[in-house]
């Protein structure tokens, strides 16, 4: 199993920018070795990258994922973080649930707006044709 890898070759497999993998190490959520101007990521780094990048993808701030990548290298540990990460994505869920339900809702007064816009154009049409 390999223990290091490149800028490039992390970028290539999560297809993302160069910029974005210094981003995270700028903020501090991944940090590779230093050798000379190269820098070699480590596999933890590697899996943390995975779980920022999920984090994204499924709608989570990049507080939010902070937390719960940290968590996993401080008390309680996995066991921690699994939780809290179960609590986050309720949260997460609720919050879809409820735009969802905004977005329907919404969806439908505007049909019933369109429905009238289409009435009053008919009643208007055949007042010009009396």
């Amino acid at each position: 199993m390999r223990q290091f890898f490149t800028i490039t070759e992390l970028t290539r497999e999560f297809d993302i920018s160069t910029r974005t993998l210094r981003y995270y190490e700028d903020e501090g959520m991944i940090a590779p070795l230093r050798r000379g101007r190269r820098r070699l990521y480590s596999i933890s780094d590697r899996t943390r990258l995975k779980l920022i990048l999920r984090g994204k993808r499924l709608g989570f701030t990049l507080a939010e994922i902070r937390e719960i990548v940290t968590m996993y290298d401080a008390a309680p540990g996995e066991a921690g973080q699994l939780l809290h990460f179960l609590n986050k994505i309720a949260e997460r869920r609720a919050d879809l649930l409820q735009k969802r339900s905004d977005i329907e809702i919404t969806l439908r007064e505007l049909e019933e707006v369109e429905r009238g816009c289409h009435e009053r154009l008919g009643a208007l049409g055949s007042a010009d044709v009396d």
